[in-house]
């Protein structure tokens, strides 16, 4: 999209403005940006002068190169919005298909396996980001976002801002968790970001991907195991336990059906109240020296 013509840069603008106007997390925005751009790219052509056959030969072309359902579909979902918003041709984005993604069930860890793996991360700062994403069931994007003020020991939640779909949702604070935040605090003394990374911006999304490579072949394990894999792991686990799929829906900030089942708001007090399946777990959040 940027190397096409001379028309493309303000095009891009045109684009980047639309996506800003919709509140598009910026993660989004540099996909949808790159998935045009490689689309123009592809037919060496600005993409306002390529239509529907042309997005179709460019699907094709993707699959053949053995792109993943996903990420193709994050591509007719760019080009969805680059048609249907930045150029307001209506009668294209529908026409757009989508892939039909394979289901698969997630990978899961046990209870002993979930100790392993942390305990098995050697960073002060990503141990306590990673116990976290499990403790809480939160995405890496919103463990990383985690800022000191957003951890309310007085009423033991946890305020996540800006989740996906720039939604806010408060999830509970496990005891455990805290006692092992309070002493990650005393020995990291974070100011803002509970995570800080370079600067004065969070730690970055990526370091912790990496520091769960590291941790899952230290720890042994012969499961794939990401941020996401923490997630799952924390939701089945509470399904385990018996807590209701309503308060669990809330938690992790699903909007429908087709992610869990038909859900209800749940009273923050509900939430609070709520044991998180890391209480169970015996960890030491200091790494060795």
């Amino acid at each position: 999209m940027a190397d096409a013509t001379s028309a493309v840069s303000p095009l891009r603008r045109r684009m980047i403005d639309d996506m800003t106007l919709r509140n598009l997390s910026p993660a989004t925005q540099r996909s949808y940006l790159h998935a045009v751009a490689k689309f123009s790219r592809y037919f060496d052509c600005s993409p306002d002068r390529l239509g529907l056959e042309d997005i179709r030969a460019f699907q094709v072309y993707l699959v053949s190169q053995g792109i993943s359902w996903p990420a193709l579909n994050q591509t007719v979902c760019a080009l969805r919005f680059f048609y249907g918003v930045t150029l307001n041709r209506a009668e294209i984005p529908e026409r757009i298909a989508y892939a039909r993604t394979p289901r698969k069930l997630p990978t899961i860890l046990s209870a002993d396996e979930v100790v392993r793996f942390l305990e098995a991360v050697p960073s002060l700062k990503a141990r306590a980001a990673l116990t976290t994403a499990y403790a809480a069931g939160l995405r890496a994007s919103e463990v990383v976002s985690l800022k000191v003020t957003d951890i309310d020991s007085d009423r033991m939640l946890i305020q996540v801002r800006h989740g996906k779909g720039a939604k806010d949702r408060t999830v509970m604070l496990s005891p455990q968790l805290l006692g092992i935040l309070r002493t990650y605090w005393r020995l990291a003394h974070p100011k803002d970001w509970l995570f800080p990374g370079r600067g004065d911006k969070p730690i970055d999304v990526q370091v912790l991907h990496s520091a769960c490579r590291s941790a899952t072949k230290a720890a042994g394990l012969t499961k794939k195991v990401s941020v996401h894999t923490l997630r799952h792991s924390f939701a089945t686990h509470m399904l385990e336990n018996g807590v209701d799929i309503r308060v669990i829906q809330v938690l992790l900030g699903h909007a429908n059906l087709s992610t869990t089942a038909r859900y209800t708001q749940v009273a923050t007090t509900t939430i609070a109240k709520t044991q998180s399946p890391f209480d169970r777990l015996s960890l030491d959040v200091v790494p060795p020296g």
